[in-house]
């Protein structure tokens, strides 16, 4: 099966095949369980977290949490 020519929904079937095969289901099912997609965009919201952080500032922080 040359798999980049395949139909995006028989290679998502085959692969889970595949995991159950080797894990077993709950094992499938933990395994699928550590994956998420997530939503946003990372690079743009860490920029506004960050906005006028710099290390020295983020190092007092995380020492003033821990206090």
């Amino acid at each position: 099966m040359n798999i980049q020519t395949v139909d995006p929904i028989i290679v998502r079937k085959v692969g889970l095949e595949a995991l159950t095969k080797a894990l077993g289901p709950v094992g499938m099912v933990r395994f699928l369980q550590q994956f998420e997609a997530g939503t946003g965009n990372y690079t743009k919201e860490r920029e506004h977290w960050l906005k006028g952080l710099d290390v020295k500032a983020i190092i007092r922080e995380i020492k003033a949490m821990r206090k």
